[in-house]
């Protein structure tokens, strides 16, 4: 009797472990920052697929590194050009110093937008000593829909310049009935040293 089944077949009637996880997650593109202004992606630019063919969009963020001490950002696009969608986010942050002096978890109405087309802060100071970065997710569903907003929910973890750990949750939509084609990343001031950024597309979501 087999122990384990896979799709409702014996798991020895797969030949290959590829067929045991083919997985949802399928990887676009990559960007890989060198004193970079911007990292961006932008539908149907050198292989970057952001339209209805997946219903969620993960971005990974890796050892982002910044030239400044500063926050790491982001912005939206529905041209391909003009990054600069109305938005609306909620952001809170936990924090705790190296030294174990302080430590908490706070609402921040000072990085949070209220129908704003700036860019949005992902993060609180990512330092920029050499050791210092910032990793995370970013997911943004259904951006293709020209019927609802754009939702999308992020999770940084970062060294920051005061030297915390400091997590930053940040949550919003981006309120337009036209579809989302491009997401650009940035530092506040100064570049993106070093880092990558990967975008995946999810299939198989629930209503795919």
């Amino acid at each position: 009797m087999a122990l384990v089944k896979y799709n409702n077949n014996s798991i020895s009637d797969i030949t290959t472990a590829g067929q045991v996880a083919t997985g949802s997650l399928v990887p676009i593109k990559t960007l890989t920052a060198s004193s970079s202004a911007t990292l961006s992606f932008v539908h149907g630019t050198d292989g970057v697929v952001l339209d209805n063919t997946y219903p969620i969009y993960k971005f990974e963020f890796i050892d982002i590194h910044p030239q400044n001490n500063d926050d790491f950002m982001i912005n939206f696009t529905t041209d391909g050009t003009n990054f600069n969608v109305t938005k609306t986010t909620t952001y809170f942050h936990d924090y705790h110093e190296e030294g174990d002096v302080e430590a908490g978890l706070t609402y921040n109405a000072v990085r949070d937008v209220a129908q704003g087309t700036g860019d949005a802060f992902l993060t609180h100071v990512v330092g920029n000593d050499n050791d210092q970065s910032c990793a995370g997710t970013l997911t943004l569903f259904n951006p293709s829909s020209t019927t609802f907003v754009k939702h999308f929910i992020s999770t940084v973890h970062l060294s920051t310049a005061g030297n915390y750990a400091n997590t930053s949750y940040v949550a919003g939509y981006c309120n337009t009935h036209s579809a989302v084609t491009g997401v650009r990343f940035r530092i506040q001031t100064g570049n993106i040293d070093a880092g990558k950024i990967k975008l995946y597309g999810i299939k198989d979501s629930w209503w795919a």
